[in-house]
């Protein structure tokens, strides 16, 4: 118990010198950038795929509830609303957590084992700003955008199935999908992911820098950050869903 309270307490401490960091120049800005098209463009396939099976699976699930009570019809504010709110953030973090999390954990445990990290150090570089404060804001720009795609590539896929499976008229389909979405799901599905790239981020730079026992905890650093990032992930949806449900 006292090895998972001084992890919880190291990872804080890490959380808040990065934030710091962010603070005070120099602020890496062409790092940053190249770390926001490695996110960014590097992840388009995985969500665009992750979408697409997710709102294909949703219409046809959604069609098999809904035909009992003749109301198939409107499997699209099933799909809109399930998307928003809850899978589109969820599965595209996770998706992300295990390609982004476990790249930047291994990078850093690897800077770290051939002792680059050092080096850094000696030239009167902080680690945490180069590399940890650059991920941290790649991460909580890039994550929403690509929740988006997600979102929207998952709606479309619905569509595909609404229209050529279950002979929905697409008007109706559209006009629905959008009707049932307000603009409280709205901010909830922008705000969950940036929370999310937080905790990707910041869970692979703490397990990158936290790694030892040479290449053999590069892997173990590796699989660290996607298990805790992932269980951290589902976590924070539970009661960030709570919290926006409190909110009148």
């Amino acid at each position: 118990m006292i090895g998972y309270a001084a992890v919880v307490q190291d990872f804080t401490f890490l959380c808040g010198k990065t934030l710091a960091a962010l603070a005070r120049p120099p602020w890496y800005i062409r790092e940053t950038i190249f770390q926001m098209d490695r996110i960014g463009v590097g992840s388009i396939f995985i969500v665009v795929l992750t979408g697409l099976f997710t709102g294909m699976v949703l219409a046809l699930q959604g069609a098999v509830q809904l035909e009992p009570y003749g109301a198939t019809m409107y499997v699209s504010r099933l799909i809109s609303t399930s998307v928003v709110r809850e899978l589109g953030p969820v599965l595209a973090a996770l998706m992300i957590a295990g390609r982004v999390g476990t790249g930047i954990a291994s990078e850093i445990a690897s800077m770290k084992v051939t002792e680059q990290l050092d080096a850094l150090r000696a030239e009167g570089t902080d680690p945490l700003q180069k590399l940890a404060a650059t991920r941290l804001v790649a991460c909580v720009l890039v994550i929403p955008l690509l929740t988006i795609i997600t979102n929207g590539v998952a709606i479309l896929g619905g569509w595909l199935i609404a229209r050529l499976y279950l002979g929905i008229d697409s008007f109706f389909y559209w006009t629905w999908a959008f009707e049932a979405l307000r603009q409280r799901d709205l901010v909830l599905g922008l705000i969950k992911p940036a929370v999310f790239g937080f905790l990707i981020a910041m869970v692979g730079c703490y397990s990158g820098f936290s790694s030892r026992g040479g290449t053999v905890g590069v892997g173990v650093s590796t699989t660290q950050a996607m298990v805790s990032g992932s269980i951290l992930i589902l976590a924070f949806d539970f009661f960030l869903t709570k919290l926006f449900m409190a909110i009148p």
